[in-house]
């Protein structure tokens, strides 16, 4: 799953760095990623992994870091996050 997220973030997160270089907890707001770009990486995470993001999650916390996306997915899809 963080394989993916990597590349989703590669394709349309706008980081300053290769997604490979960002550590699953480090602040991607930090690493680049935009406000306005958190909306096309939400939409390649809902085409990807066949989710739908809530309202709720609609919050800076969902898009923080890779851990907090993936932990958002399995959430929505009902599963436990592999480490």
């Amino acid at each position: 799953m963080k394989d993916q997220i990597r590349a989703i973030l590669d394709e349309v997160g706008g980081l300053a760095c290769p997604a490979a270089q960002v550590g699953d907890r480090d602040d991607l707001f930090v690493k680049g990623l935009s406000s306005f770009a958190t909306v096309g990486v939400m939409l390649a995470i809902e085409e990807e992994f066949d989710v739908a993001f809530p309202d709720s999650l609609l919050v800076r916390a969902t898009f923080a870091s890779i851990d907090a996306l993936a932990g958002a997915i399995a959430s929505l899809k009902g599963q436990a996050v592999a480490a």
